[in-house]
């Protein structure tokens, strides 16, 4: 089997609701089995981003946010989204002053991501961000932040526990913990 062919033969598309951030597209598609059938895709206009800080000692920043399309508050490394006009790193870094006060001198790509790829094709990248110095957070209007410096060890327990949902962040913790145990990042 040739990994890289598409099955899917789309026979129409069109546009079915759109604003800033995303929009929804309706196909009229042949599926891999050669039947008719119906696809809707949520394409996002803008990438992921998330930004696991950390410090010499360990230590890692969580942001406490309510989240409206879950009804529910969530505990999340400092994400947001990225134009697709500006270079990824240039939102992370706007993004990690914006919500913590953060500035890091040293960076590094910790995972692509696609984060639901069934339904979306939002795609995400997830950064390390070292050699941290504190300034003032600027967060943006819409956004009513309440942001703990705690280890990184208790954020990974509460990815274990379940108190961590959001799938970026669960992703880039769970990532610097293999790293950890394996020496790429001295403990």
């Amino acid at each position: 089997m040739n990994e890289q062919h598409n099955p899917w033969q789309v026979k129409s598309e069109a546009s079915v609701y759109e604003n800033p951030w995303i929009q929804v597209i309706h196909h009229d598609v042949i599926n891999p089995s050669g039947g008719k059938g119906i696809y809707g895709k949520v394409h996002f206009k803008a990438t992921a981003i998330g930004i696991l800080p950390l410090d010499e000692q360990l230590n890692t920043w969580l942001v406490g946010q309510y989240r409206f399309p879950l009804n529910q508050y969530s505990w999340e490394i400092p994400e947001g989204g990225g134009p697709p006009d500006t270079e990824p790193l240039v939102s992370a870094k706007r993004e990690l002053l914006e919500e913590t006060g953060l500035v890091a001198s040293e960076w590094s790509v910790l995972l692509d991501i696609h984060l639901s790829n069934s339904v979306t094709d939002e795609y995400g990248l997830i950064y390390l961000a070292r050699q941290l110095e504190q300034h003032a957070a600027e967060p943006e209007e819409t956004e009513q932040l309440v942001v703990k410096k705690l280890p990184f060890e208790e954020a990974y327990r509460m990815v274990e526990s379940g108190a961590i949902t959001d799938s970026l962040s669960i992703a880039a913790i769970l990532k610097v913990k293999l790293m950890l145990l394996d020496g790429r990042i001295p403990a």
